[in-house]
């Protein structure tokens, strides 16, 4: 699918979406978010993707809701009624799409991440960071609650005192803050930032496909019984997996 307001590449078995709006530090509008959906279903339904990656082009990660739209004038064109009547409403709908997406996210943070765009961070499964990354809840700033799966997000990584003090004061927080407080899991140099990303992802390939998604249900839901039974029907795999062992070699999965 060609996409416009997003690029998307694969390298091996990562896939990496690039949010690509960088005059506007990658807001995100109507066709973003419209094209991210249309990403993340392929990345889902594409076995030969089992790690995604999240970034933003340009100078920016993400800086949120693109409110240059709401000086007036008609509803934004190209949601469906259904889409309007939705009760989570795009917010929610966006909170939710990479946290349910069932193969591990990284988010590579390049620069600022604010409001949903920090929300957008805090749904991945993992953040790799450059020095040029910073967060900033800006919610109160707009009069407004936090949205977009903040209040979920937020304390579940950073613990709830820090995450009141991050939303109640709005202040910005830079690279190395946001490493000491588990904004970021990795900080590396901005030029490799990328490069490390996809390393990182490469040591999530290497693994049984179906083991690393059923791994990321039983994290989210905390259920292992039947997860377990899910990822042992990969039997191939199973076999690979002893294979290799007994053999001393790297083993090969093919999610089968």
């Amino acid at each position: 699918m060609a996409y416009q307001a997003i690029l998307f590449e694969k390298r091996e078995n990562v896939g990496i979406l690039t949010l690509n709006k960088p005059e506007r530090l990658n807001a995100i509008g109507p066709a973003l978010r419209n094209e991210v959906h249309a990403c993340v279903s392929e990345a889902h339904n594409d076995d030969d993707i089992r790690v995604l990656i999240v970034t933003g082009a340009g100078r920016g990660f993400c800086s949120g809701a693109d409110l240059s739209g709401l000086a007036g004038g008609p509803p934004p064109r190209g949601e469906s009624q259904n889409e309007r009547l939705d009760e989570d409403g795009w917010v929610g709908r966006w909170a939710k799409l990479f946290f349910h997406f069932d193969k591990p996210v990284i988010a590579a943070v390049n620069g600022v991440a604010a409001g949903a765009g920090m929300s957008t961070a805090l749904a991945a499964d993992v953040r790799i960071g450059s020095e040029h990354a910073r967060f900033k809840t800006v919610f109160i700033e707009r009069s407004l609650s936090p949205d977009s799966g903040m209040s979920y997000f937020l304390p579940r990584i950073v613990g709830y005192a820090r995450a009141a003090d991050l939303i109640f004061t709005s202040r910005t927080v830079g690279a190395e803050e946001a490493h000491r407080l588990g904004l970021l899991d990795r900080l590396v140099g901005h030029d490799v930032l990328m490069e490390e990303a996809v390393r990182f992802a490469g040591e999530m390939t290497q693994w049984p496909p179906l083991a690393l998604r059923v791994s990321k249900r039983v994290l989210q839901r905390k259920y292992e019984s039947t997860s377990l039974g899910m990822a042992r029907r990969a039997t191939n795999d199973a076999r690979e997996a002893f294979l290799a062992f007994s053999e001393k070699r790297k083993p090969k999965y093919t999610g089968s």
